[in-house]
């Protein structure tokens, strides 16, 4: 078949080349406990879209930082017991996308839960201040601060576990039936949350971006999704004096290095012709997964609908 990255059997084995830090681990104890200290000051305020088989509203809560979150929030109309959720995260500068969308879930029973990523292209804010460039792009952002606590994606990363403990103490909700998804960032965010909030049940991420960026740049494919990766080193280490320093610091939120902290049930999907988010590094973060999982394969698709995966998706959430 026509091969844009490594040969399957590689692949399979493959498990990146970016730099882990050596505190990985005290970096993100240290972020957990600072969203534990944070008041989430939740709200559910009802929309003006409002849908036969469920209750719609927009929930807002307090970030780390104290920017102020959105996601919109579906519950059913009628639920017996406690019912089943679902976390959506979108993709990259996107939003959470319509109401519409959702009530597929809402309508089999599934409280659902869709962050607006702060910064993007939704309601929430992003009120974090960074020393250094903000150029084209979130994964640089807070990359020239001396502090790595300033790293955008660690508080993007921060707020799908916010949000995930949100619907997990609701009294209606069975917080051992609670699974996330979402596709590209969307799949990153579904992985980095399971990796922080271990007791979501199950994760469905579509081609994860975020992942083994040091493999993207030397592939040469630091373009569309990783452009500001080539962009950061031509105006700011143009003779790359500073490359391992950088990809050490891209470490801390290279979703790879969540996944040995995986404890859902997961189930990937990659296209294996994708020239957005290299197969390799989307490899690289299922080949640390420790849990129960398997890796759908499209061997002709690349960063693009993957025919059959959203009815996947729906029944592998059913199941829980």
């Amino acid at each position: 078949m026509p091969m844009l990255d490594m040969p399957l059997a590689e692949l399979r084995e493959y498990r990146g080349i970016s730099p882990r830090p050596s505190d990985f681990d005290e970096y993100w104890t240290r972020a957990l406990r600072e969203l534990d200290q944070t008041d989430l000051n939740v709200e559910f305020i009802p929309s003006a879209f409002q849908g036969a088989k469920a209750e719609c509203f927009d929930l807002y809560f307090t970030g780390v930082g104290g920017s102020r979150i959105h996601a919109k929030f579906l519950k059913p109309r009628e639920i017996a017991g406690k019912a089943p959720a679902v976390l959506q995260f979108h993709g990259y500068s996107g939003d959470c996308g319509d109401w519409t969308g959702k009530l597929a879930y809402a309508s089999e029973g599934f409280v659902v839960a869709a962050l607006d990523c702060r910064g993007q292209g939704g309601l929430s804010q992003d009120l974090a201040s960074v020393k250094g460039t903000t150029q084209n792009g979130m994964i640089i952002r807070g990359l020239d601060d001396p502090d790595p606590d300033k790293l955008h994606f660690r508080n993007v990363f921060l707020d799908t576990v916010a949000l995930a403990r949100i619907v997990m103490d609701l009294p209606y909700v069975d917080a051992g039936r609670v699974g996330a998804m979402g596709g590209s960032q969307g799949g990153a965010l579904t992985l980095a949350c399971v990796g922080l909030e271990p007791r979501i049940n199950r994760a469905a991420p579509v081609y994860p971006f975020l992942c083994d960026y040091r493999r993207v740049w030397e592939m040469d494919m630091a373009e569309r999704a990783y452009a500001e990766l080539k962009s950061f080193f031509r105006h700011f280490d143009p003779r790359h004096e500073r490359e391992q320093a950088i990809f050490e610091k891209l470490g801390y939120i290279d979703v790879v290095n969540l996944m040995p902290r995986v404890r859902s049930k997961v189930m990937l999907a990659t296209g294996l012709m994708d020239n957005v988010c290299p197969p390799s590094t989307q490899f690289a973060a299922y080949n640390h997964i420790p849990s129960e999982k398997s890796h759908v394969l499209y061997p002709d698709f690349g960063h693009e609908y993957l025919p059959q995966f959203d009815d996947m998706t729906f029944q592998f959430m059913r199941e829980m």
